[in-house]
């Protein structure tokens, strides 16, 4: 059998064209970037594999409301998801998370979360005594990390503040974020701030202190959008007038002296796109598939991102006694399929409480066969364990859903951020290639904004017109 051979498919004469591969909020915030830095005339595609825009982020109609099923909220710490809502005309949307404080669920018992923390590590042992016996270890008087140095957050705090605080405040708070385990993930890319700080610091907790202020008054630490995030999704891509093309895998990657040739589209049909420059905005195995024959270093890199996969159950109720909480994390230690909970209809006043919602998290790395039982078996599990972490036998609830997110969280070993400075560097040496999102750059909506708009910006400087 002859060989398909692709259709071809060429850019307008002298209008720059760029392919972005990947559709989530990375690859749509990315040309976003490239629309304001390229300018009207240049044309950008967006290929996503899938039927749908917005990879982890989407909002379903539950119990009357737009809930989240995925992703759940911006991080308004920093700047930039929350400035990307303003751009494309989201501002007034932008809607904050009731003050409520989260709990930790120990022993069948919702106790507060303690303040003056760090993703758990507390800049004062005597924050955390109620639940964690926190006496910090001698130290030799030498900062925890050389420069570029790199360990796992479980070496880390298990050396410096033994255990207990480990398995009952630090794991539970990662697990909640990454579904990850404490002794695979990265302080410089899970942490980078204290990381920098660890270079200065002899003592975690002084590290901690010196990094960990209060957050302005009256400014919120989260955010999301009245309406869904879908929104948001949306109101990008729009904003950016790129050409989208769903249901279009992109398969391989070709270097020409001219710029890049795509080849995507199904495989008995493919399709040959050019373009002047591609933005890789897909998750780390597939970015080192379509790297392996052009930048083989960074498709190493790429290739050793490990994923964990998680489910998540939302639940809505007539008449529910939930605490005055905003939620939930319980340590594995718990043994609890269960691992956290929100309840959002308390935590996000613009869902009202006509109804309560609860949303429940399921799954840590190692646990993808926990995705293999059916929704009613998911849902059973997590509506008995819920009960029991609130010390009640819950009513049937009206309306139940179940999502699951196979692959969904990478997880950044040690090493990780060095791993992804190489890539690029190794990237470098092909005009117009840039990589982006989750895989490389960190977890949640701001993370994937800001690398998206990074890579962006990589690929029109290297775009611009060069001159002698």
């Amino acid at each position: 059998m002859s060989p398909v051979t692709p259709a071809r498919v060429t850019g307008t004469p002298g209008r720059t064209r760029v392919l972005v591969a990947g559709g989530g909020i990375t690859g749509v915030a990315a040309a976003h970037r490239l629309r304001e830095r390229l300018g009207p005339d240049a044309e950008i595609i967006v290929a996503e594999q899938s039927m749908r825009l917005g990879g982890k982020i989407r909002t379903a109609d539950f119990a009357g409301r737009a809930v989240e099923t995925g992703a759940e909220s911006l991080l308004a710490a920093r700047p930039e998801a929350v400035d990307l809502a303003r751009a494309v005309g989201l501002g007034d949307a932008i809607v904050h998370p009731a003050a409520l404080k989260p709990a930790l669920s120990i022993g069948g018992e919702l106790v507060d979360f303690p303040a003056g923390h760090m993703m758990g590590i507390p800049g004062d042992p005597a924050d955390v005594a109620a639940i964690a016996n926190a006496k910090e270890r001698p130290d030799n008087g030498l900062p925890i990390l050389e420069a570029g140095q790199d360990m796992s957050v479980g070496a880390l705090v298990r050396a410096r503040l033994g255990d207990e605080v480990l398995d009952r405040l630090v794991a539970p708070m990662l697990a909640g974020v990454y579904a990850g385990d404490v002794d695979r993930l990265s302080v410089r890319a899970v942490m980078p701030q204290l990381a920098a700080a660890l270079e200065r610091h002899a003592r975690l907790t002084e590290a901690v202190a010196e990094i960990k202020r209060p957050a302005p008054a009256g400014k919120p630490v989260f955010a999301t959008i009245d309406g869904g995030l879908d929104r948001l999704v949306t109101a990008t891509s729009a904003a950016a007038r790129a050409e989208i093309r769903l249901g279009m895998t992109v398969r391989e990657l070709r270097e020409t002296p001219r710029g890049w040739e795509v080849i995507t589209g199904p495989v008995p049909d493919p399709i040959k796109v050019t373009a002047d420059a591609v933005v890789l905005a897909v998750p780390a195995s597939p970015a080192a598939d379509l790297l392996r024959a052009v930048a083989p270093e960074a498709a190493a890199a790429l290739s050793g991102v490990a994923y964990a996969s998680v489910a998540l159950a939302a639940f809505a109720f007539d008449k529910v006694d939930l605490p005055e909480r905003s939620g939930f994390l319980t340590p594995a230690s718990e043994g609890k399929t269960v691992k956290a909970a929100t309840f959002a209809s308390k935590k996000w006043p613009h869902l009202g409480r006509r109804r309560q919602i609860v949303r429940v998290s399921m799954g840590r790395l190692g646990e993808e066969a926990l995705l293999q039982y059916d929704d009613a078996t998911l849902a059973k599990t997590a509506l008995r364990e819920l009960g029991e972490h609130l010390g009640q036998r819950l009513p049937d609830p009206v309306e139940q859903r179940i999502d699951r997110w196979g692959g969904a969280l990478p997880q950044y070993a040690p090493g990780h951020v060095a791993r992804v400075a190489a890539a690029r560097e190794a990237l470098a040496r092909h005009r117009g290639l840039a990589i982006a999102g989750a895989a490389v750059d960190g977890v949640g909506i701001a993370a994937c904004v800001a690398s998206g708009r990074d890579a962006a910006d990589r690929i029109a400087d290297a775009l611009a017109p060069r001159t002698v």
